[in-house]
């Protein structure tokens, strides 16, 4: 099966980074196909911890080739920090085995200005937006005024769409938001500047990535977020600006899929959330808190803490249906070493009514009550296990409870946080 889409199947931050690391290795190509650098994929090797924002997590296996599709919004610093900090590691980060597709819109200094001085303006309804650009840029590429990777190549039409851009969004930061404007020159003068290192990276991704399948090879696509971060199918307001699900990964890759493709949904264990939005399952309490201190459940981008809860089968069967999930990863399982019961949503009591899928009126989230099942939980240390049968009973019943719940097998099981710490059923 040559096309294999990894998804994130709640509000991010599942694990899919180790994931995708792990299958990268029977993959020859790795895209990344929408989203910014919001996202934050964690991996660990031999205790060794890299956090990729940006750059597809398959880079560290030598024998990979990664691309950014023209679904991603690239901020072009941050691209090139990434860039310094592997190669300062060893890694080849050579353009001969990364690149970036000409469609991919730039991420520049006026769009953070801009999402953090709405952010700022914000009262009680704040998005928990990561400040980074990410909205605002995609806003410049459904209103037609973005600035691509093509363009690098282009300096006076860089300049000439700098300057158009800040006429507007200068009267905006001034005018609205009380903020200091930018100066084009030195924002165009600034991104000119580092074109020389970032044009060598531009390339045909799109026939790269064809040529690639049509030669039998393995891609994966690397998605970032999650499911219910969706721009449409999450949970609306308190969403990321793309299409987070599988169905994006063709459009945000620029290539069709023929065939069956592999559909991998990262769950973890229990769930976790940053910034605002409903979380039905949240606990704000002390199981609240141990689990976030077992998982160290801090933003790998933001550093923020993660408000954590039981798992939800209500909103991973949404994730089903809405990624067509063929498998599912489950990790952080190891987490929940020490808990006497274990919880499962399996659905909401909504409006005096019991039902098995979210609600999708705005607001609707806040407005249920989970129907928990309880299982027994497990106290023995599973992080050593390597075969799915070591595991206590107990825990091999959670993991097949879920399994039932979602009508998903569960390929891989996560007990660590090593590329080595998972199971392979």
């Amino acid at each position: 099966m040559p096309n294999t889409i990894i998804v994130g199947t709640q509000w991010g931050d599942e694990g899919k980074g180790k994931i995708v690391d792990m299958l990268s290795q029977e993959s020859r190509v790795i895209v990344r196909f929408q989203g910014g650098n919001n996202a934050g994929h964690t991996i660990c090797v031999a205790g060794k911890q890299t956090i990729l924002h940006l750059i597809p997590s398959g880079i560290l296996h030598p024998n990979t080739i990664c691309f950014i599709g023209n679904g991603v919004v690239l901020d072009p610093y941050v691209f090139l920090e990434e860039v310094d900090t592997l190669a300062r590691k060893g890694v080849d980060v050579s353009p001969t085995r990364l690149g970036i597709s000409p469609k991919t819109h730039l991420i520049l200094p006026y769009h953070k200005a801009m999402d953090n001085a709405r952010e700022s303006a914000r009262t009680k309804d704040k998005i928990g937006t990561t400040g980074r650009g990410i909205g605002p840029c995609y806003e410049d590429k459904a209103s037609r005024t973005g600035i691509r990777a093509c363009d690098l190549t282009h300096p006076e039409r860089i300049r000439a769409k700098v300057e158009r851009a800040l006429l507007e969004k200068n009267t905006l930061l001034q005018g609205l938001y009380h903020a200091e404007p930018l100066d084009p020159k030195k924002v165009a003068d600034d991104l000119l500047a580092i074109a020389p290192r970032l044009i060598p990276y531009v390339t045909d991704v799109e026939n790269k990535i064809e040529r690639a399948q049509k030669d039998g090879e393995n891609v994966l696509f690397e998605g970032a977020q999650g499911t219910h971060l969706d721009i449409d199918h999450g949970t609306y307001p308190f969403v990321t600006s793309s299409n987070t699900v599988a169905p994006n990964a063709p459009t945000g890759s620029g290539v069709g899929f023929t065939g069956d493709s592999r559909v991998v949904g990262i769950v973890k264990a229990y769930t976790t959330r940053v910034g605002a939005g409903a979380f039905p399952t949240e606990q704000k309490n002390s199981e609240g808190e141990a689990l976030q201190k077992n998982g160290h459940e801090f933003g790998a981008t933001t550093g923020r803490p993660r408000r954590c809860g039981w798992l939800d089968a209500v909103i991973l069967r949404q994730s089903v249906r809405l990624n067509g999930l063929t498998e599912i990863a489950l990790t952080k399982l190891d987490v929940l070493q020490g808990f006497s019961t274990l919880k499962i949503c399996t659905a909401y009591n909504y409006n005096g009514e019991r039902v098995d899928y979210p609600p999708q009126d705005e607001g609707s989230l806040d407005l249920v009550t989970p129907i928990y099942e309880e299982l027994p939980g497990f106290s023995e240390d599973i992080s050593q296990c390597s075969r799915y049968q070591d595991l206590p009973e107990t825990v091999r019943t959670y993991v097949e409870r879920i399994e039932t719940l979602l009508g998903v097998h569960i390929s891989y099981v996560s007990v660590g946080p090593n590329r080595d710490q998972t199971i392979v059923r």
